[in-house]
């Protein structure tokens, strides 16, 4: 044979091949619709979704094809749960403990009052059992749900008035959700569960007494400032509240393996891409609050936190009679924090006491 046709039937071979290859490369695309229970561009909860919903985009290239619908676009903000249970839509993003009233164990993959840290929380889903009994949770209603998500320690609310004590509680009209809004319940309180969207406006007109959000960074591109004054910390009720993707599970089960770790790295991502955003945010936007809208920071008492826990205490006892498997969920609960608690006693929170004590912060 010819040289030239040893490179012609080279270049054949080649052809074919490139032929044969084609189809395994041009895989089909899947249409995802993604609702949430955050309004459209607002900083750290709805930027945060919408990074997620554009991160498949990116990390599929192109090959997962995200519609993202903000709270109200095409469903309400309560109604992306069902929205994505059913199969209308993909995926939800959410803090799961917006669906207490269908499980009370909803509200420990969010947050719980006296509950654990970002850092904590990590550890008890990842190494500690905690994806199992969310896998167990969200399987009963056709959901698969993954972390994605976090603002770390959240601020305590905004008050018209000073809180002096425990007694000030009672006949207070407050926004705040899941487990924590269950302890204020206990103090005489009245809680309000209300997506972000509606706070503002119930606030300003005096249908709420106060609320509870996120943190200085969120907090003041709601301008709650703006009825109330009195801004306390450290929010009892959500010391490191997870946000999640819900994934209803016939989707994801019918995912290959690639496509699911696809979807698991984008949604791990912005668990720490979010929690990031909120530390570099909430500090100066905590000393903007101060000094240019007069507000006045306030720490809650030692009284009132033992009011909190004692409440507490009334919740979860009622919390763990509901089933089975919300008393497994908080038993799971309660070695992780004491075991990690333990660590974090000695690791984190010694270390940052000494070094503010040493260095003036």
């Amino acid at each position: 044979m010819k040289r030239r046709d040893l490179l012609k039937g080279g270049a054949v071979v080649a052809a074919g091949a490139t032929t044969l290859a084609a189809p395994a490369i041009a895989q089909e695309r899947i249409e995802i619709a993604m609702v949430s229970t955050w309004p459209r561009d607002f900083p750290g909860l709805g930027t945060g979704a919408q990074r997620f919903a554009q991160r498949l985009n990116d990390i599929s290239d192109g090959r997962f094809q995200v519609e993202y619908f903000a709270a109200g676009e095409r469903v309400g903000a309560f109604d992306s749960f069902d929205e994505v249970a059913s199969g209308n839509a993909q995926i939800y993003h959410a803090a799961d403990y917006y669906w207490k009233g269908k499980h009370p164990a909803w509200a420990y993959f969010t947050a719980v009052p006296f509950g654990l840290t970002y850092t904590e929380l990590n550890a008890w889903i990842r190494f500690g059992g905690g994806q199992e009994l969310w896998d167990e949770l969200a399987g009963g209603y056709g959901l698969k749900n993954l972390m994605c998500g976090n603002t770390g320690v959240q601020m305590g609310g905004w008050f018209r008035k000073e809180m002096e004590s425990a007694d000030d509680f009672k006949g207070l009209k407050m926004r705040i959700p899941g487990l924590g809004g269950d302890v204020l319940a206990q103090l005489g309180a009245s809680p309000v569960s209300l997506p972000g969207g509606q706070i503002y406006e119930n606030l300003i007109s005096g249908a709420i007494d106060a609320t509870e959000w996120v943190g200085p960074w969120n907090d003041a591109a709601m301008k709650f400032y703006e009825a109330a004054k009195y801004y306390y910390y450290p929010g009892m009720h959500e010391p490191g509240p997870m946000l999640a993707a819900g994934i209803n599970k016939d989707f994801w089960e019918g995912l290959s393996h690639s496509d699911q770790v696809m979807v698991d790295a984008a949604a791990s991502m912005e668990n720490d891409v979010m929690m990031a955003e909120f530390n570099a945010n909430n500090g100066a936007s905590l000393t903007k609050l101060i000094n240019e809208q007069g507000v006045q920071l306030r720490k809650f008492s030692d009284e009132i936190y033992d009011s909190f826990g004692e409440a507490a205490e009334e919740v979860f006892a009622e919390t763990v009679e509901h089933s089975d498997l919300a008393r497994r969920v908080h038993e799971s609960f309660l070695r992780a924090r004491a075991d990690i608690g333990a660590w974090q006693k000695i690791a984190d929170q010694e270390y940052l006491r000494q070094r503010n004590r040493v260095t003036g912060i």
